[in-house]
């Protein structure tokens, strides 16, 4: 086999992310907390409960697990009910608390990227119209700014909110979270108030903070047409992803929102981004499907020879994440892959997609595209929202009754992927054989050196 390395820029961050309510556990003041007492809306009638112990404490070990692999980085969330439980009222234990997570980050050699927005809202901001009211963005836009000058002197790179499209569609088009309802009118307008309330935090945070970098954490879901032949296939394909993809970062950047038949001008949303979120984790086929109104008339699936995870839910498609990272690109500005990873228990996909992945992300930055570092999605198994803990993403394996963390070989992995600053073909035939011929193929083994680096 061709034996070489492909290493990234130095300074290349490399973490894993996380997310408050799914780690911390005992979040009761958030709409989540009460969501899952209700039947049916969580696999299995699961709860997060204590999820990983994170407010207890248990983040210090964690933590330590990610320096001792070889991170320079982690990105997690502030929790907006632990900060406002109640309208107006702060609460300084809380960012106490979360100062100190910062800090030990800090100490333990993690760049901190805080997200202050993931999918959680104070149970009082939903009983007041939540993201459906445009008085919304001021409620944010006044947390933001509080977190901030408590965490300035601590944390450089902030995201606003996390995949406002994958929450708008699951909490008001899907139902699948809170507050459950399915009305596409309501899906527009909250993918609307939170482009403002994006907006509007970035300016606070740099009002504040001047020199901090702000993005948005954008999930790019890959959809091709499944028939490249079917012209209803290609164009239930193109709305689904402009919807999708497309309609905020591109108000964003240009101050104007489309989606479908409604158009709004957001003038002050142009141009609040210094970097761009990829979150990627896959890419489907979409057919045309009349019965499907409510995923405007595209049905997505994956290919039957695709290589699925365990539980089928995430199709192991690295060119996919290479056109997602095009995508990006087209911004002009720096781009940071704040989530990609996979669901697997068993630890037999993860290191194959993980290595598919990595590559292609190499193939970006060897283009010197301007890709700051990637976060890995999880750290350690966590709670997975209407999945609860069907499904499991970590590094760590975690046991939700004992909290016993076990340690999976794609940590070991990931591990020397970060010490290394790259990925080598060795790794590769380690932890992935089965996906080395792909990714390090030979054409002529008599033309190539030993040892080749790049």
């Amino acid at each position: 086999m061709i034996r070489a390395t492909h290493h990234f820029p130095k300074g290349f961050l490399w973490g894993t992310a996380t997310s408050s309510h799914q780690v911390e556990g005992g979040n009761q003041a958030n709409d989540w907390w009460a969501w899952e007492t209700e039947t049916g809306r969580i696999s299995e009638g699961q709860r997060s409960g204590r999820a990983c112990e994170w407010w207890d404490g248990r983040w210090e070990e964690d933590l330590d697990r990610a320096a001792e692999s070889g991170q320079n980085a982690h990105r997690l969330s502030i929790e907006w009910s632990r900060i406002e439980p109640e309208p107006g009222k702060w609460d300084t234990d809380a960012l106490d608390r979360y100062e100190q997570i910062i800090t030990g980050a800090l100490e333990r050699g993690l760049m901190p990227m805080v997200t202050l927005h993931h999918f959680t809202n104070p149970g009082w901001f939903l009983e007041q119209g939540g993201w459906t009211e445009r008085g919304g963005v001021e409620r944010f836009e006044q947390y933001a700014a509080k977190v901030v000058e408590r965490l300035k002197d601590r944390v450089a790179l902030w995201v606003t909110i996390n995949e406002p499209n994958v929450y708008a569609y699951n909490a008001y088009s899907s139902g699948l979270f809170p507050p459950g309802e399915q009305d596409l009118q309501k899906t527009i307008q909250v993918m609307v108030n939170m482009t403002r309330a994006h907006a509007a935090a970035y300016r606070a945070i740099h009002t504040i903070q001047p020199e901090a970098l702000v993005g948005l954490a954008h999930h790019y879901r890959g959809m091709r047409p499944s028939r490249s032949y079917h012209p209803l296939d290609r164009l239930v394909t193109g709305l689904r992803s402009s919807a999708f993809n497309d309609a905020i970062p591109r108000a964003i950047r240009d101050g104007s929102f489309r989606l479908l038949w409604h158009w709004e001008r957001i003038p002050e949303a142009k141009g609040t981004q210094d970097f761009v979120g990829l979150n990627y984790y896959t890419e489907e086929e979409v057919a045309f499907s009349p019965s499907n109104p409510t995923e405007l008339f595209g049905q997505g699936q994956f290919s039957p020879q695709a290589d699925l995870s365990p539980t089928g839910f995430i199709a192991n498609q690295p060119e996919g994440f290479w056109r997602a990272l095009t995508w990006a690109h087209a911004f002009r500005l720096p781009i940071y892959v704040t989530e990609n990873g996979a669901d697997d228990p068993y630890g037999g996909f993860r290191p194959r997609y993980l290595a598919g992945h990595i590559r292609q992300l190499w193939r970006a930055t060897n283009l010197s595209w301007q890709v700051g570092g990637y976060f890995h999605w999880s750290l350690v198994d966590n709670f997975e929202w209407e999945r609860g803990w069907t499904q499991r993403w970590g590094l760590w394996a975690l046991d939700p009754e004992t909290q016993v963390r076990t340690k999976r070989p794609s940590a070991d992995f990931f591990a020397e992927i970060c010490r290394e600053n790259g990925l080598s073909s060795d790794m590769v035939a380690r932890y992935a054989p089965e996906a080395l011929s792909k990714l390090f193929p030979v054409d002529d083994p008599g033309q190539l050196a030993a040892g080749a680096s790049f």
